[in-house]
């Protein structure tokens, strides 16, 4: 492995391409440190996301099934969505979770953040537990908003992940980080 770091590359200027009301779209121009002309880049600004791990006092996860334009077909997933300017990231992951599913639970547990896509946004994800979730309420969709909510077992959904049933890679990344919390919270049985 080579040990040499990669150069940071030093942003010249930054021109927004298209706006929308989830992202902006920029091309900025950036420069590596051993040439002279600087190279256009397209980066994606978009609001951090919060993604939630409902756990039910069963061990159940919360998920949602919703149609997703990009592959247009149905996904399989946990909760989430964007975080407000200047909104905390588990108070984000709370009011998303209530108003998807209608669940509320005890405190919020921030297990980490990830970058979605580092090499064109510039945004991060939030991956938070929300432990003890029970239905309060009926959900608050948005406008273009419709999903299925199903529980399932903490194993099973681990489990439909390493088959490939879950095909969302937030929700890879919030399970990755998931299991080493459940299995600490019932104690350390065998891997599944």
């Amino acid at each position: 492995m080579n040990s040499d770091r990669p150069s940071d590359w030093q942003r010249l200027n930054s021109r927004e391409l298209l706006h929308t009301r989830v992202f902006v779209v920029r091309a900025s121009e950036f420069r590596h440190p051993s040439r002279a002309a600087g190279k256009e880049f397209l980066v994606i600004d978009a609001p951090d996301w919060a993604v939630v791990a409902p756990v039910t006092p069963k061990g159940e996860l919360v998920l949602v099934s919703q149609f997703r334009f990009g592959v247009q077909q149905l996904s399989l997933e946990l909760p989430g969505g964007v975080i407000e300017p200047g909104e905390d990231p588990a108070a984000a992951a709370v009011r998303e979770l209530a108003e998807e599913t209608g669940y509320r639970g005890s405190d919020a547990v921030v297990l980490g953040s990830v970058h979605p896509n580092p090499a064109i946004q510039s945004n991060r994800a939030h991956l938070i537990v929300v432990p003890d979730v029970q239905l309060t309420a009926a959900p608050d969709w948005d406008a273009d908003e419709e999903l299925s909510i199903t529980l399932a077992p903490v194993a099973e959904v681990l489990t439909m992940a390493r088959e490939g049933k879950i095909t969302h890679a937030l929700m890879l990344n919030m399970l990755f980080l998931l299991e080493p919390w459940w299995r600490q919270r019932c104690g350390d049985g065998p891997s599944v």
